[in-house]
Parts: C-alpha cells; structure tokens; sequence
C-alpha cells in the first residue's frame, strides 16, 4: 500500500533534542507525585494508604492542592517537550530514531509508577475479572454482583453494564485476578505490563508501515507513540486500548506485506480485546483482492476475510461458553454522551430545547445519536466502497474517523486509535499537523481537570479541585499558543513547524 510521498529525508541537524527530553522527564515526574495525591488508589490499597506522604497528599487540603498543580503542570509540560522535541530534530535522518525512543522511555518511565491517572478503566478490569473467576458471564453480569466491588475503585456507573471487551481480554482479566487473588495494586502492575505490550508493538510496527507508504518512520513515531496523548492513555491510565491498537497495527503492516492468513488473526485478536477493529477487516479484504479487483473478487475476499476471522471468534466463544456475547454489549460505551462531542452537543442541545417545550427532550437526544451512528455509517461505507487502492489505509484512517468524531462520546483515547493511521499515511506540516497539536492539548487541559480523585472529606471540593487544574492547564496552553516564543508559531497559519523549526 503506497501513498503520495513527503518530503525527502534529509540528513537531520539535532538541536539538542537532550533539553527537551529532560523538561518531558520533568513533566512525567510532576505527574507521578501529583498521582500519590489525586490520581486513583482502591479503598483495598491498604499498604499504599498507610504510606505518610501518600496520607498527607490524599487527605490534607494542602497535600491534595500541591497535588493538583503538580499534575497540571506536569501534564502541559510534557505537551510543551513533545513540541520542542519535534523542532529540535530537523530533517527526521536515521539517527533521529534513537533521540525518539529515549524520549519516550525517559517520559513512560516515571507513568509506570504512578497511580492510575485520568481513567478508572483498570480497577473495571480487575473487577470484570472476578466476574470471570466467579463463573458468571460478564455479557449479561455487571460487576454490581461482586461483594464489595466498591472497594475495588470501580466506577458505579459501569456496575451494571455488560463488559464491551471481547473473549481475548476477559481471559486476561480472568488471568490476572487468579495470579494476583484480585489484590488492586498487583492487579494494577500486570494490567500495566499488558499496556507496555501493546506500546512496545505501536513502536515496532508504526516506522514500518509508515516506510511502506513513504512517509518519513520517524516523524511518524514521534507524532504516534511520543505524543503524551499515547503516554498518557496507554501507560499512565492503562487503557486495554493499547494492546488492541499494537494487534491491529501488526495485523495491518502483515496485509499491507500480503501476509494475510497472519494478518487476520492479529486482527481478529484485536477484536477479542475490542471490538471496534472489526473496521479493519473489510479493509484487509481488499488488499487480499489486490490492486484491479473487480466486485466479483471483493466480495470473494472480503467473505473470506469475515469467514475466518468469525470463525476464530466463534471458536473462541465456544471455549469461553459465552459465544458472540459481546455483540450485544457494543452499545455499552455509546450509551453516554460528552459537551465536546458535536452529536453529544447537538443531542444536548436538543434536549434542552424538548423539555423547553414539555416534551422529552432526551429521546429526542437518543435519535440524534442514532442519526449520528448511521451517519458514520454510511462514512465507513464510502471508504470501504469507495477510493484509490493505493490509499487503502488513509480511508481506514477516514472511516475510523468517522466512527469516533459522529459518536456521543469522545474519549481522548479514541483519537489516539486515530493517530497512527494518520501518522503512517502522512500528516502534513500545514492546517493537518497543527489540528494534532490543538487536540493534544485540549485533551491534555481535560484529563488533567476532570477524573481527579479527592477525598470528599477535607476542605477541598472536587469542583474547587478541577477548577485549579483547568486554570492551570488553560493558561500553560494559553501561552504556548501565543507567548512562548518557540511553540506559538507551530499553532499560526503560517511559521516554522515542528521539525522544521530552527532550534533555539
């Protein structure tokens, strides 16, 4: 699979990338020890809870505020080193490549350690893996039927949702809870572990596939798996997402090699952990049929592409007695809604505007949603159906674009499924580029501001809490933009880029 190239790779000039890796360390740092503070600790931690600068962080006003900052600027650190990094390594030369992993192990490092940050998703896993050990079925039990699920650190809101994680992850929840007897913080490190897999193979497999469409494997690694959003999301909140992304990226770079018997199965094993990676597969299908395939042969390929990787899963259901369960437990993550989300924003909108006028504004909210799901639909029709056969995985990119921007929710680790498609089919130096610098930072200034974890019984609100860290996190972006004299001019129309910047 081949796109339009980028510029020639050039013999880079490293201005030395080394002052930027180490304001990112800094930055991971600042958020390890503001996670002591507010980051998320289960009620049955009771080692780390009689640790006394755990206490003093956690149940002190002035503990738990030092905390707040410490994430805050810690967070918008890292986003101001990842832009420096990217202008200090002009030209993206072979040698670049070694300057990026450190980086990324420097900035990952310190998250290895820290409490879960931004996300309660893992202490979900540990309680979904006791589902298992259990003997019940996690498509039709919540965790609400574990004793004391509470104290786990799940959150309640999910405790009575069927799980929306394929047969893969339910083994490696179930796995995890019998080697560890569901103790959180052990739990915590395996399920970390996981995460560290599925990153070590978005580092592996994005230089390749980038190369494979011409664009520079560098820059590519440096937009994908260096970008504190990636960090963030995959080491420090420990999101299954990243295991899902790695399979699915493997299983892409094989189709894109014509290895597809491999590169279904990798896909296919992504789906068992999620199983939004199905959109990979009709896509798959068409590099099977190859270049000049007529309807006859796509619908060949793409039936034998859908055959076997439903017949594994169907395999993998018998084993686990729970068949194609987590089909119906698709719609468990769209049954909510956030303000940024444009179908989120109109189906607010809406709704407000029904009960205004005595009607109930929330069903109408829900066919606003639908709309949306079928509008993304039809997007990922036209991309599938539609387009150049050299551009198979940029309307990949687009048609899982779709799905995530015409959804209620987006969650910041949605776009991070987005950035390595865009990223190996190239992300130019223009309006595209500084769209992902807009992102990085406005999901950065809100995960740093919203799931904080407070003691309610101290003299700190959560609201007063989350008003500091947005405060904080809106006047580092806010000078970034505008005031920092070597990152405003990646945000302008026109200017120097990262990369491209002169190194000062």
């Amino acid at each position: 699979m081949t796109a339009p190239a980028t510029a020639p790779v050039v013999t880079a000039h490293i201005g030395r990338p080394r002052i930027a890796i180490i304001q990112g360390f800094v930055g991971s740092m600042l958020m390890l020890v503001g996670s002591f503070g507010v980051g998320w600790l289960s009620l049955a931690s009771r080692e780390l809870r009689q640790v006394p600068a755990i206490i003093w962080l956690r149940f002190e006003p002035v503990g738990a505020v030092l905390s707040v900052l410490l994430l805050a600027v810690g967070g918008m650190l890292l986003v101001r080193a990842w832009l420096r990094l990217g202008q200090r390594l002009q030209g993206w030369g072979p040698e670049t490549r070694r300057t990026i992993l450190t980086a990324t192990l420097a900035w990952a490092a310190p998250m290895c350690l820290a409490l879960p940050l931004f996300s309660r998703d893992v202490f979900a896993y540990i309680a979904q893996g006791q589902v298992m050990v259990a003997g019940l079925n996690p498509y039709k039990d919540g965790y609400s039927q574990i004793s004391n699920y509470l104290q786990i650190g799940a959150d309640d809101l999910w405790a009575q949702s069927p799980t929306p994680y394929g047969p893969i992850f339910l083994w490696l929840e179930e796995l995890v809870v019998r080697i560890t007897g569901g103790q959180p913080d052990l739990s915590i490190l395996l399920f970390r572990l996981l995460a560290l897999i599925g990153v070590a193979m978005c580092i592996y497999y994005v230089p390749r596939l980038a190369e494979l469409h011409n664009v520079n494997p560098n820059r590519a690694l440096w937009l994908t798996v260096a970008n504190p959003l990636f960090l963030t999301n995959f080491v420090a909140s420990i999101h299954n997402d990243s295991l899902m992304l790695g399979l699915a990226l493997a299983g892409l770079y094989y189709a894109a090699r014509g290895r597809f018997l491999p590169a279904i199965l990798l896909v296919t094993l992504s789906i068992g952990i999620k199983p939004i990676t199905l959109i990979f597969l009709p896509f798959i299908g068409l590099m099977w049929a190859g270049r000049g395939a007529g309807w006859p042969r796509k619908f060949l390929y793409w039936s034998l592409t859908a055959g076997l990787s439903l017949g594994i899963l169907w395999i993998l259901g018998i084993l686990n007695g729970f068949g194609f369960g987590w089909v119906g437990a698709l719609s468990t993550p769209g049954s909510v809604w956030i303000w940024y989300a444009p179908i989120g924003f109109l189906g607010m909108f809406v709704a407000v505007t029904g009960d205004a006028l005595g009607f109930d504004g929330w069903a109408w909210a829900d066919v606003v949603h639908s709309i949306g799901t079928l509008i993304s639909l039809v997007f990922v029709a036209w991309f599938v159906l539609k387009g150049d056969h050299a551009h198979l995985v940029r309307r990949l990119a687009l048609a899982l674009a779709a799905v995530v921007l015409l959804a209620p929710m987006i969650q910041s680790w949605y776009v991070v499924w987005l950035i390595p498609l865009f990223a190996v089919t190239g992300i130019r130096d223009d309006w595209q580029v500084k769209i992902l610098y807009f992102a990085v930072s406005f999901f950065m200034i809100y995960a740093i501001s919203d799931q904080l974890d407070i003691f309610p019984y101290i003299e700190l609100s959560l609201h007063t809490a989350r008003q500091i860290a947005a405060a904080i996190g809106v006047a580092f972006a806010t000078y970034l933009v505008l005031l920092d004299p070597r990152t405003k001019t990646l945000f302008r129309g026109s200017g120097a880029s990262a990369g491209a910047a002169p190194s000062r």
